[in-house]
């Protein structure tokens, strides 16, 4: 059972729901206001037989005065509240946040998986639970969802974004869900529950997780130094995913609030600016009971919901583990699209009428998916170290199951890096590969700036790479994946410029709190790397917060740790090279090779490096990914080469496009973007990604052009 609440401000805040005074329950009572004052001041505690007369007052039964684990149901009811338009006639049109990611339920696996990482109640040892429930309701299921959520309460508004859609992004995409729910009468709920999870702590309003998620932007109080989400933003992708622009949310929460744990629920609805029966509305709205305290008992904040109330809202947990879950009305996955993953063979009844964005199939298998590539190395335990994360993805359709619950199991989406990463844990890794399934271990030195743009170097983290034979269901083979304490993929890139014969193989690069809690400079390592990504968290290097606490050369220090790693990966991977006394007598004589005689040296003239090879390909943010080999010539000194990327047009000028990351991998350097290549190698290898932001059209419609300009490129 709950522990309840202290008697003085529960009886308080039931007041103020019932909107009576102290004098007025008093005079109620028989008793004087100084006898009710000291109730609420918890000075004193009423005697039993004037507890049963409290319950009469106000309008509940005696359990729930001992018990003080809910509100009465006197008082004002729950209803949407929306925040009025502003005074200086400011209008948004629409949550800037949103628009920071894609309405992609691959990028909100990626966000709501680190998250709920980030949240883990690590004391107990065991791993976070994180399930995807994608609901598909039609008919009397779908009716009876509008009711409960107030829909006609709502209608109003939604119909004057309708009006106005053609003018704003947002109200485009709300219009079209709501056309899609009445013209083809469904409606898709994508439901994300946590359990092992701290759960949304903290008031209403004041600091707190609750606060930071429900009712702030760019806000992110996470629970400790590993975490993965520094920007706050992780939580718009639940906004972006819905089409209506809406998400309910019930949390367990694993410190009491107000002396309560279970049924914490709220709704939050991001609309653009409004204006309904010409009052102006600002944008987002809020699902919840009536704040006394506020003025006028306008504002809305989280209630205690029944059984009854949390089950017509879906939101019904399977256990009282604390946690979250939060409830995606209207999902949407338009990144679908251009994956290819909309199956149009399938009958109507599966949605294959539409667009594909509701597809609830192709929703499915594309959050298994993301879950496995993405969170392989937290679902993996081994040795004396358990798993940080289960996931699983369900999809049912008015209650029934239409997609059996699927677990997602790191040894069958990623079984290569899953060997590898077991055999650090179990201490059963090798120095060098000699036999089919062995992991190789090599440590890297990972050498950090001080911090204010002061010059040195503050110490060696010692990161740890992993090397193993790759197979078919890893995916492209020779790629090396990088992640930290939440053990959340960051980076995945390729090796260039391997030696020619080497077989196929895997690596995974483990730092920070990954590579161990014991290893030197991990925390700073943590913080360091955690800094240089970017919100999407899908790659380290220059960003404004790494610029701001270290200096705007810090990425650099990132170039050269990738240019070790790729080092260590080709020594470990090279096939060792046969000795003078190996292989048969007969068959050394039978091989004649001649002797090269001698060519004249060529006089030395104005060589320049030249590309000799080029590899592109198409990130998932929109991005190009290069990897470049320069062929060097045979001169002393050699002139610096700027790489600048264009796109190639029919006519006129090429646009030229700016690097988000530009890194040396092999017999080179770079520095402020101007390649400086090492005094006696033959050959060099750089890699790169496009910034998205200079892309004048989607790049899946263009062509890429890569030229080294002599010195800095002008």
């Amino acid at each position: 059972m709950e522990t309840g609440e202290e008697f003085g401000p529960w009886l308080a805040r039931q007041l103020r729901l019932a909107g009576k005074s102290q004098a007025e329950l008093a005079e109620e009572l028989g008793l004087t206001r100084a006898a009710v004052s000291a109730w609420i001041t918890k000075r004193s505690v009423p005697r039993p037989t004037v507890m049963v007369e409290i319950a009469k007052a106000l309008g509940t039964d005696l359990g729930t005065v001992h018990t003080r684990t809910t509100d009465t149901q006197a008082g004002l009811p729950v209803t949407w509240y929306h925040r009025p338009g502003y005074h200086d006639g400011g209008r948004d049109g629409g949550n800037a946040a949103a628009f920071a990611f894609d309405a992609d339920v691959q990028v909100l696996a990626r966000e709501t998986c680190q998250n709920s990482l980030d949240e883990r109640l690590a004391e107990n040892g065991r791993p976070v639970q994180v399930r995807y429930t994608i609901h598909e309701l039609t008919g009397g299921m779908l009716d009876a969802f509008r009711k409960a959520i107030l829909w006609d309460d709502l209608h109003p508004h939604y119909a004057s974004v309708s009006q106005t859609a053609s003018h704003q992004k947002v109200g485009r995409v709300v219009d079209a869900g709501v056309r899609d729910m009445f013209e083809k009468g469904r409606l898709v709920l994508l439901r994300v529950d946590d359990y092992n999870a701290s759960g949304l702590t903290g008031d209403d309003y004041d600091d707190g997780k609750f606060a930071a998620v429900v009712r702030r932007q760019l806000e992110s109080l996470k629970s400790g130094r590993g975490a993965g989400g520094s920007y706050g933003l992780g939580k718009a992708t639940l906004w972006a995913t819905s089409a209506l622009g809406m998400v309910l949310i019930n949390s367990t929460l694993s410190v009491p609030h107000e002396g309560r744990t279970e049924r914490r629920v709220i709704g939050r609805l991001e609309l653009p600016w409004r204006s309904v029966d010409g009052e102006a509305y600002a944008g987002p709205a809020w699902l919840g009971r009536p704040d006394p305290d506020s003025p006028g008992a306008l504002v809305a904040r989280s209630w205690w919901a029944d059984d009854e109330t949390v089950a017509s809202l879906h939101l019904t947990r399977d256990s009282d583990e604390p946690g979250t879950s939060f409830l995606i009305v209207g999902a949407h996955d338009v990144a679908s699209l251009d994956q290819g993953t909309v199956d149009f063979d399938a009958d109507e009844e599966d949605g294959a009428d539409d667009d594909g964005t509701r597809d609830v199939r192709a929703m499915h298998r594309r959050l298994v998916e993301a879950l496995g590539r993405d969170f392989w190395a937290a679902t993996t335990g081994g040795g004396s170290r358990l798993p940080l994360l289960e996931t699983s993805v369900r999809t049912l359709r008015n209650g029934e199951v239409l997609v059996e619950e699927e677990k997602v199991d790191p040894t069958v989406t990623q079984p290569s890096r899953t060997r590898a990463l077991r055999a650090f844990y179990e201490g059963t890794t090798v120095d060098r590969l000699t036999e089919a399934g062995q992991v190789a271990l090599r440590k890297v030195p990972f050498r950090l700036p001080l911090a204010g743009g002061r010059r040195g170097t503050l110490g060696t983290h010692q990161a740890v790479l992993l090397v193993t034979d790759a197979e078919d269901a890893d995916g492209a083979p020779n790629q090396v994946h990088s992640l930290r304490g939440n053990r959340m993929t960051i980076k995945k890139a390729g090796v260039a410029g391997l030696p020619l014969g080497v077989n196929a193989f895997q690596a995974v690069l483990l730092t920070g709190h990954a590579a161990g809690d014991s290893v030197p400079f991990v925390d700073e390592a943590e913080d360091f790397l955690r800094a240089a990504e970017p919100p999407e968290h899908d790659r380290w290097g220059q960003t404004e917060e790494l610029t701001l606490r270290w200096s705007h050369t810090a990425h650099h220090r990132i170039s050269r740790l990738t240019t070790e790693v790729n080092s260590a990966v080709k020594e470990l991977v090279a096939k060792p090279k046969r000795s003078a006394g190996e292989g048969g007598t007969k068959l050394r004589k039978a091989l004649t090779v001649p002797r090269k005689t001698a060519v004249p040296r060529r006089a030395a003239g104005p060589s320049l490096p030249e590309l000799d090879g080029l590899e592109a390909s198409i990130g998932e943010a929109g991005e190009w990914r290069i990897t470049a080999e320069v062929k060097l010539p045979r001169v002393e000194e050699l002139p610096a080469m700027t790489p600048t990327v264009l796109l190639d047009v029919r006519s006129g000028s090429r646009p030229r496009l700016d690097w988000a990351e530009l890194v040396a991998v092999d017999g080179c350097e770079i520095e402020n973007g101007v390649l400086r290549f090492t005094p006696g190698a033959r050959r060099a290898v750089f890699r790169g990604s496009t910034d998205v932001t200079s892309h004048p059209v989607r790049t899946a419609l263009t062509r890429l052009v890569l030229e080294l300009r002599a010195g800095k490129g002008e």
